[in-house]
């Protein structure tokens, strides 16, 4: 009868550990370079929807206001949201919102459903955003995200900015800088 070798234990040599460690390794790895461009991603779509939901609310601004005249955009300095410095961050409304267009818009058209003495309307990432409205060409978009929506009446989207339409102030360009590259622009044209 054959004797048997009761010594011998099978195991896992060392090449093999190594090269199932490195594999994990290699896993881990894309995940990690994989997951924040992911996130970035995410947050600059949520970051698109939020300018089709500005210029819905913008086109219903303007129906509703055209019996005040024919239905145009305000004026630059009505739509200034720096009103209020005790407030950077543009959480509450001022006192006087009813005198400032930007502050009124915001209330009633970007917080519908909520209370009408806090801004809801929110970056993705937390940060308020800032509305600025303007004539004419964009093309100096900042290098970094600012949170400022730019909204240029008389203007149309040329690839990442905006130039003039020819038309009249009613149109408007929105455009804003994203996180992962680039600047967004949406129009009503």
């Amino acid at each position: 009868m054959a004797k048997l070798n009761t010594n011998s234990k099978q195991g896992f040599t060392i090449i093999e550990v190594v090269l199932v460690l490195a594999i994990a390794g290699l896993i881990f790895l894309m995940v990690f370079v994989a997951l924040p461009a992911l996130q970035r991603s995410q947050r600059d779509t949520a970051r698109r929807n939020d300018m089709s939901r500005v210029d819905t609310s913008l086109i219903q601004y303007q129906t509703n206001n055209q019996d005040t005249g024919n239905g145009d955009l305000p004026n630059d300095s009505s739509w200034d949201w720096e009103v209020n410095d005790d407030d950077d961050d543009h959480s509450t409304f001022p006192e006087n919102c009813s005198t400032n267009e930007a502050c009124k818009f915001l209330q009633r058209y970007m917080n519908s459903g909520t209370d009408s003495e806090t801004n809801t309307f929110k970056d993705p990432d937390g940060t308020y955003y800032n509305l600025e409205i303007g004539t004419g060409e964009w093309d100096d978009a900042p290098n970094a995200m600012n949170y400022t929506i730019y909204i240029r009446t008389n203007a149309q989207c040329s690839g990442e900015s905006a130039v003039s339409s020819g038309a009249a102030k009613r149109h408007f360009a929105i455009l804003y800088r994203l996180e992962g590259a680039g600047t967004y622009c949406i129009d009503d044209q």
